[in-house]
């Protein structure tokens, strides 16, 4: 499959295609907010943000910052060649449950030491992720967990069709 051609970014965006390959860690201050429900599921300024090429950031969240009581590990695991091995988690707002709605890399690979600790959520199964204000627009795919917003240029893969770019 042939990359497609980049968008130009408009002032104050960053283009998906500028973000290097293996990704950058980088801390961000942005409010970040996950829902399940009516549940405020996790809430802070201290996220890491992942920026790979072709991808919108996912952004990985302390454990102290989410409600660790709605979350349950399941035995779901999955294998990124730059972090490592990823574990998954359910979500349960006490009146909605979202399978595989989170996940987190306990032993994360050299270069990517600073996500333990941290977890990210699939903005595409919960009710709502926000970064400073701004709805999370969720994937129409169900393999990436990126955060699309405003303040990024694309396209970015998520959609089905776009794993080969």
């Amino acid at each position: 499959m042939r990359r497609p051609k980049p968008q130009p970014p408009k002032p104050g965006q960053e283009s998906v295609w500028d973000y290097p390959r293996p990704p950058a860690l980088i801390s961000s201050d942005e409010l970040v907010r996950v829902w399940l429900d009516d549940v405020l599921v996790a809430e802070t300024r201290a996220a890491k943000r992942i920026l790979e090429t072709a991808h919108a950031p996912a952004y990985y969240l302390p454990r102290d910052d989410v409600r660790m009581d709605l979350i349950a590990a399941n035995p779901r695991r999955s294998w990124c060649e730059f972090k490592g091995q990823a574990h998954y988690g359910d979500v349960d707002s006490g009146t909605q449950q979202a399978r595989d709605a989170c996940w987190w890399y306990p032993d994360p690979s050299p270069g990517y030491e600073s996500l333990a600790g941290m977890i990210s959520f699939y903005p595409q199964r919960v009710t709502r992720c926000e970064v400073d204000g701004e709805t999370v627009t969720p994937l129409a795919g169900s393999f990436y967990g990126d955060w699309p917003t405003s303040k990024i240029a694309g396209p970015y893969k998520g959609a089905p069709g776009t794993e080969g770019w």
